[in-house]
């Protein structure tokens, strides 16, 4: 090799030198001005769906993923700038697979936030998982008064309601109408037992005596035995929680029992939601108090109504509200944090102050992180749960135990 062909090789590997530290000492620049940009702009906000996708729930999990994905999908398919990634989860309504589901999420998927659930057992097994983890929690349904309650935290927020809310307006919706003798009946869980204590407490303090709580096994649907002993003991009203197929089988139940028209029957919202087109006239004049219902005519739940049927060929239901609205919960914290997910108390303190515009009426949270919202007094009207006037207006959870 000539002398000029070595000193042509030493000036190219020079300047192949020199390229490679100014390409690393740019990439180290860069990454200091701007590590969030680059390191994460690219990645995907990693969404845990944890809801029932089989079983009982099975229309209620569907409802809500169809309203939260709508949600994501009105803002171009983006939180605080970042596309989204699913990963789903069918907790089955089992509380005994609560843990080890939340835990696929959380360990092995690595999720940013958990979305769910349905059921208030479910939700007791998740809430140790997601206190110890920190990973932030939105449950769209699951009423547990726990959750906003003793068990409480910083990273837990519910767009739903609290089981007590959902019953105690009805003390005041029966003292109106002349009731003063009450039956509940409802299934044996978390659920059922929290809004059978929401009802009595808000009924006897309006002077009315619950005089019987007749409770069926979760999931069992057999109501028979129990519907011939209300009608002996001659309430004058019989209160009921059930949802989804367990609400519909035990409306046609009570019809078919001969109580229909004889014996007025009152509820939590969930007993006629979603079911009554498959109900037929079981359900017609059925009274309940709930966060959402047909016909409030507002421009936020007519676009909201409009661009639900129009994505999914189906009508919503409150179900639907509360998946829409924990997406506009998330949306208000990513934005405030330009999707910065490692900002995660910039973000809490953005969802605590957010102002939801929700199809249900604008709503703000309690301290314990529950919807602090009216609740409407509905009346089953054709197929539909028409809203009657609000049974009580901004009723906030009083979230016992709660220290945060």
């Amino acid at each position: 090799m000539s002398e000029n062909d070595k000193q042509g090789l030493k000036r190219r590997g020079f300047l192949q030198s020199s390229a490679a530290i100014a390409v690393t000492a740019a990439i180290g620049t860069l990454g200091t001005l701007a590590p969030f940009s680059l390191a994460q702009a690219a990645d995907k906000i990693k969404v845990g769906l944890m809801l029932p996708y089989t079983g009982t729930y099975a229309g209620l999990g569907n409802a809500i993923t169809n309203g939260f994905k709508l949600a994501v999908e009105e803002r171009g398919g983006k939180l605080g700038g970042r596309e989204i990634e699913y990963f789903v989860v069918d907790d089955e309504s089992n509380p005994a697979k609560a843990p080890e589901n939340s835990n696929k999420l959380v360990q092995r998927d690595k999720v940013d936030v958990v979305i769910g659930t349905v059921h208030s057992g479910v939700a007791m097994g998740m809430a140790k998982v997601i206190r110890e983890s920190g990973t932030l929690w939105i449950n769209p349904n699951a009423g547990a008064d726990q959750v906003t309650g003793p068990l409480c935290a910083p990273n837990i927020f519910r767009t739903s309601f609290s089981n007590w809310q959902t019953t105690y307006a009805l003390g005041k919706v029966l003292k109106a109408e002349g009731r003063k003798t009450a039956v509940f009946i409802t299934w044996k869980y978390a659920a059922g037992e929290q809004m059978m204590a929401g009802f009595k407490e808000g009924f006897e303090k309006e002077g009315g005596k619950l005089v019987k709580e007749l409770y069926v096994p979760f999931p069992q649907v057999e109501f028979q035995a129990l519907l011939t002993e209300i009608a002996s003991i001659k309430p004058d009203a019989v209160v009921a929680f059930f949802a989804g197929g367990g609400a519909a089988k035990f409306l046609k139940d009570y019809q078919a029992a001969g109580l229909k028209g004889k014996i007025p029957l009152y509820g939590s919202g969930f007993l006629t939601d979603g079911v009554l087109e498959a109900v037929g006239d079981a359900g017609e004049g059925v009274e309940t108090t709930l966060h959402y219902a047909d016909g409030l005519n507002t421009k936020k739940d007519n676009a909201f109504r409009l661009a639900y049927a129009k994505t999914y060929k189906l009508q919503p239901d409150v179900y639907a509200v509360q998946g829409y609205d924990a997406g506009q919960l998330l949306a208000a914290g990513l934005d405030a944090v330009k999707g910065d997910v490692s900002k995660k108390a910039a973000m809490i303190k953005a969802m605590e102050n957010a102002k939801i515009d929700s199809p249900r009426g604008p709503f703000t949270l309690s301290k314990a992180h529950n919807p602090v919202q009216d609740m409407y007094l509905r009346k089953v009207v054709g197929k539909e749960s028409k809203v009657q006037g609000v049974a009580w207006k901004a009723l906030a959870d009083p979230a016992r135990g709660c220290k945060q």
